[in-house]
C-alpha cells in the first residue's frame, strides 16, 4: 500500500511540474518584419521564420495559414512556446494575429 502511495505522489509531482511548465509560457510578443518559409535548418521546429532586430524567431501557427504572408513585411502578435529555445534555435512564437504593412 506505501509503494502505491508513493507512486501517486510521484506521479501527481510529475504532472504538477508539466502543468506549472506550461502555465509559465504564453508570454505576449509583436514583431515586424517579413515572414518567410522555413528552409533547411539546424533546428527542427517552425513552419516560417521572422527577424526583428537581427534576432531569428521560429514561427507556427494553429490558426491560421502562414504561407498567405510569405514574403510579406507584416506585423505578427503570438505567444511564446515553453521549452523554446533548444539546441541553440530560435524562440518558437504560436502566431494568433497578422496585419500587412
Amino acid at each position: 500500500m506505501k509503494k502505491f502511495i508513493y507512486l501517486t505522489l510521484f506521479v501527481a509531482a510529475i504532472s504538477g511540474c508539466g502543468i506549472m511548465r506550461s502555465a509559465s509560457s504564453g508570454e505576449s510578443i509583436s514583431i515586424e518584419g517579413r515572414i518567410t518559409k522555413l528552409g533547411m535548418t539546424t533546428y527542427q521546429y517552425g513552419t516560417h521564420t521572422i527577424s526583428y532586430g537581427g534576432k531569428p524567431y521560429a514561427l507556427r501557427s494553429s490558426s491560421l495559414n502562414l504561407d498567405t504572408y510569405a514574403d510579406k513585411q507584416v506585423v505578427l502578435r503570438g505567444t511564446k512556446v515553453a521549452g523554446y529555445p533548444i539546441e541553440g534555435g530560435p524562440d518558437l512564437i504560436e502566431v494568433s494575429e497578422v496585419v500587412m504593412k
